[in-house]
């Protein structure tokens, strides 16, 4: 099982990469236009390595999350397994991403420049919320004052 885990988190953490340097380094490209218009091509692996990691895993964690209300000391027991770490860090991947993705077209749309959009989705992939929050927050700005 630790074999397929490492694999799935590798194969995820690294097929991300690509489609996070071409929004930050080449965001107006047509390329980066392309494959971030394809859902199937930058985010449907993912859904699939997360797939893969959570069907096994799909009754224990229900019923984990279903039988009780969730407390700081049930999550962290959940996350002492290295199957649920795994399941978390795909479902982080995959959401970030998708969110970096909205935060990229939103930026796009208000004519941002590599020098404000690059910031904003740095922020985006490493902590999403706050950067969608810069990206909505620039982005509002920007479309209100043309």
């Amino acid at each position: 099982m630790t074999t397929m885990i490492n694999a799935l988190f590798w194969f995820s953490s690294l097929y991300i990469l690509p489609f996070w340097l071409m929004m930050w380094f080449a965001p107006q490209h047509e390329r980066t236009k392309q494959m971030m218009s394809n859902e199937w091509l930058f985010l449907a692996p993912l859904l699939l390595a997360y797939t893969i990691a959570v069907i096994p895993n799909l009754p224990s964690i229900l019923l984990a999350l279903s039988s009780e209300m969730p407390t700081p000391e049930s999550v962290i027991d959940m996350f002492s397994d290295e199957r649920v770490i795994l399941i978390g860090w795909l479902h982080f991947l995959a959401f970030d991403l998708l969110a970096g993705r909205w935060t990229w077209e939103r930026l796009m749309e208000a004519k941002q420049s590599i020098f404000v959009s690059m910031p904003v989705l740095f922020l985006s992939m490493m902590v999403a919320p706050l950067g969608c929050l810069v990206g909505l927050f620039i982005t509002r700005v920007a479309i209100t004052t043309e």
